[in-house]
Parts: C-alpha cells; sequence; structure tokens
C-alpha cells in the first residue's frame, strides 16, 4: 500500500460541548494515512470526532484540518474528497439502489452523466450489480450495508470514515464487508480511518489505531507496537511437574495461573524482573522448556489504556 506523506487528519486542542456537556476534547492528534482504527467504549467521542471532521457540527473551540484543509472556512471541500459510511441507515425510501448512489455521486460534485456510470461501477464493486435496480428499502441488512459502503466511495475519494461498518452482518456477511475495506485501503490506495467497537475488525484492517476515551486520546500509534510484548508477564513451560515451579513461584510473590496442559502464566511481583523465574525453577529443581514474555493483544492494550485515563 502506498500512502501520502503527512497525516490526513491533524487537530489540535479540538473541543466540542454540547451546551455544559463536553463530547469531545481537548483533542490534539495526528492520524496518518492508511488503514487507522478509531477505538474507544461508548460516548468517547468517535462520532462526535468524525462528525467535526466533516463539518456536520461545529467545533466549539480548537482547530483541525483533514486532507490539509480546515474543517470550519472548508467544509464543503473536505466532503467532496472524504467519504462517509455513517452508522445509521440513511438511505432515500423510493429509490433504487442506482438512484440513490448516483445522487451521491452528484452530492460529492460528479456531473450527472459520470455519477450515474460511476454508480454502475461501484454497485459492481461491492456485489450489488444484480441488485442495483430494486428499491433500497427492499434491501436486506447486508445490502443496505454495502449500498452505504458504495455511496461513501462513489466520487472517488481520498478517505473514507466508516462508522460501524459491519453493524448487524451475519459472519459471512461481516467478512466480506471487511474485505472489501481491505481492498479499498491496501489496492486502491485510499485512505480508511475504521471506527468500530469490534476489536477483531480493526486488527484484521488496520495498521494504525486511535484510542479515545471521555473524549481525548487514551493510546494512539501503529498496533504492532501497541502490542509490545509485556515484560512483566511470561508464559512458562517446565519438562518436571510444574507444581514445585508454582509454589516457587507463589512464595516469591509472584501471581502463577496452571492451564490444563501445564502452562503457566506468570505475572511479576512489582519490583521483580525475569531473574525471578530462573531462581524459582532452580529452587523448585525443575527444567525450563519454555520461557518468553507475554504479548498483549489488541484487548488488552484497549482495555488497559481506557482504564488508565
Amino acid at each position: 500500500m502506498v500512502v501520502a506523506a503527512g497525516p490526513i487528519v491533524q487537530t489540535q486542542d479540538l473541543v466540542k460541548r454540547y451546551g455544559s456537556f463536553p463530547a469531545l476534547g481537548p483533542l490534539s492528534v495526528q492520524i496518518p494515512a492508511g488503514a487507522v482504527g478509531l477505538l474507544g467504549p461508548n460516548g468517547a467521542g468517535k462520532s462526535t470526532l468524525i462528525k467535526t471532521l466533516l463539518g456536520l457540527v461545529p467545533p466549539t473551540q480548537g482547530s483541525a484540518r483533514v486532507l490539509g484543509l480546515d474543517i470550519v472556512s472548508q467544509s464543503q471541500d473536505i466532503r467532496q474528497r472524504v467519504g462517509y459510511m455513517p452508522e445509521m441507515d440513511a438511505q432515500i425510501i423510493n429509490m433504487s439502489g442506482l438512484q440513490y448512489v448516483a445522487y451521491a455521486g452528484e452530492l460529492g460534485g460528479l456531473p450527472r452523466s459520470d455519477a450515474m456510470q460511476r454508480a454502475h461501477e461501484i454497485l459492481n464493486y461491492v456485489g450489488l450489480e444484480e441488485e442495483r435496480y430494486r428499491p433500497i428499502e427492499t434491501y436486506s441488512t447486508g445490502m443496505r450495508q454495502r449500498a452505504k459502503l458504495a455511496q461513501a466511495i462513489v466520487h472517488d475519494p481520498k478517505l473514507v470514515l466508516l462508522d460501524e461498518p459491519t453493524n448487524g452482518l451475519d459472519p459471512k456477511g461481516r467478512e466480506e464487508m471487511l474485505d472489501l475495506i481491505r481492498d479499498l485501503a491496501y489496492k486502491n490506495n485510499v485512505s480508511v480511518i475504521l471506527s468500530s467497537h469490534l476489536l477483531p475488525d480493526v486488527e484484521y484492517v488496520c495498521q494504525n489505531v486511535v484510542v479515545l476515551n471521555k473524549g481525548q486520546v487514551a493510546a494512539s500509534g501503529s498496533i504492532e507496537q501497541l502490542k509490545q510484548r509485556d515484560l512483566a508477564s511470561y508464559v512458562v513451560r517446565v519438562k518436571d511437574d510444574p507444581e514445585r515451579l508454582v509454589d516457587a513461584l507463589r512464595r516469591s510473590g509472584c501471581t502463577v495461573e496452571a492451564d490444563e496442559d501445564g502452562t503457566l502464566s506468570v505475572r511479576l511481583a512489582a519490583g521483580k524482573d525475569a531473574q525471578v523465574i530462573l531462581q524459582a525453577a532452580a529452587q523448585a529443581r525443575v527444567q525450563l522448556r519454555h520461557f518468553t514474555p507475554t504479548r498483549s493483544t489488541l484487548e488488552d492494550v484497549f482495555l488497559k489504556t481506557v482504564g488508565e485515563t
């Protein structure tokens, strides 16, 4: 995947309040090009951030730029360059899928004839070529989600904002939607910001994440960096009976959990390093066969960062 130089989104002390309620900020963050996950618990400010970046709601204070454009003075230019797939259904009844997507293309700045041609192409791309003439209100949940994706990309945007794109989908539909998003990001060089509460979806599609909590950044960076090895937690296997090692480790202040196959999950006491495991093994007279730091999951990262803010 080829990505553009510089961030696609920059915010500086961005704040959005509804009356006295602080929905967002102060938020200062740079979001790189590519595929980026936007994570956070309910009420963290994810949807508010997306709507503010699109100019759909005005910021209370601070500033932000999307693709180098100011969200206040250049909001219309932003919407012509950015695609948006909202969480809630936003189809227009009595329109066919083709009419709906073509109309979205016109709103994105395409001439009518170009919008219609592009709508045919995009409906083929998302797998709705056989359903393009059906009234959109007769679509299944999966078809409506595909139509929402189609209207978001019909005008060939440089950036697509996706708010819970796999909502309501069965496992097969969810996999197909995620494959479409990956194809956009990795084969078509479209930057993607994927807001989702489904961490496996984000991990499958994205290289980087921004975690929000209470309207502020709790963590950001590459998924691989955030999932760095946890040097206070280890997986241990021994050649002999593990119970002797369990007893020795617990006497040293470690927390130990044993699986049925004899694998030990060891959490070191505060201030201790891995040497305590080696010393406990020597005291218990057991031979270590496997001894490695635990690798965090994205869920571990999420829970830790949200819990710390």
